[in-house]
């Protein structure tokens, strides 16, 4: 269960999932059956030698994108299958990838901020456009991050950033920062795209997994929503036209 939760939480598809479930469970002489939705996971695991069942119901708690946790669990139910690990072996293990040492705050914030300015360079802007693309996104970032922190809704906590980062942005327009400030503009809210609710949609659709398909598939489009409301807010607020 804890395996489950842990990479649901942390960005894994509904099939990668199971599949590393389903390893844990064999080197342990275990069936496992697991229904799993976007909040909650219903798991039943039979012992093959004693035919006995054991059913555990669970509340997904909320996400915190980590491809290192997904990995980390895959490698280690490769092992654990090669190498016939015993259940403490792999219980210390899970531990280990659970109390991992995460990236400092600092470096989240400066590294999707350089991204950020990367990708108005991407668009055609200048170094200006791309100071104040580094900019809006750090502030932005910095906001969804205590934002999140405080436990806010998502859905919420997305259209402030994306509101918070726009208006960053938009004070280079105003006082014509670079070649072309509205480059800054449409790139300082592109660290809120929500790419890995809408790529794991397709894999789960793909894969036969409707119901989270679909959750997953809402989840993201209502979030595009938040950041194009938060987007347009500011260039109404402030009159910006946005064929310019």
């Amino acid at each position: 269960m804890n395996i489950c939760i842990m990479m649901m939480r942390s960005g894994a598809n509904t099939k990668r999932v199971i599949d590393n479930i389903n390893r844990f469970a064999k080197v342990l002489d275990f069936e496992s059956h697991a229904l799993i939705s976007h909040k909650s996971i219903i798991m039943t695991l039979k012992d093959l030698k004693t035919k006995e069942t054991y059913t555990v119901v669970n509340q997904i708690p909320g996400y915190t994108i980590d491809f290192t946790i997904v990995s980390d669990i895959s490698r280690a139910s490769w092992k654990a299958l090669d190498n016939n690990w015993s259940y403490e072996k792999i219980n210390n293990r899970l531990n280990e990838i659970k109390n991992k040492k995460k990236y400092p705050l600092w470096i989240i914030l400066l590294t999707v901020s350089l991204a950020g300015a990367g990708f108005a360079n991407i668009f055609g802007g200048d170094l200006l456009n791309m100071g104040v693309t580094f900019i809006a996104t750090l502030v932005g970032l910095s906001v969804s991050k205590f934002l999140h922190h405080k436990a806010f809704n998502p859905y919420i906590r997305t259209y402030i950033s994306s509101v918070i980062a726009s208006f960053v942005a938009t004070l280079g327009i105003i006082f014509n920062i670079g070649s072309d400030p509205h480059i800054a503009l449409a790139t300082s809210v592109l660290f809120l795209v929500p790419g890995v609710p809408l790529i794991n949609s397709f894999n789960d659709l793909y894969n036969n997994h409707i119901l989270n398909g679909i959750v997953r598939f809402v989840s993201g489009f209502i979030l595009v929503l938040a950041i194009g409301l938060g987007l347009i807010t500011i260039m109404l607020i402030f009159n910006i036209n946005a064929l310019n």
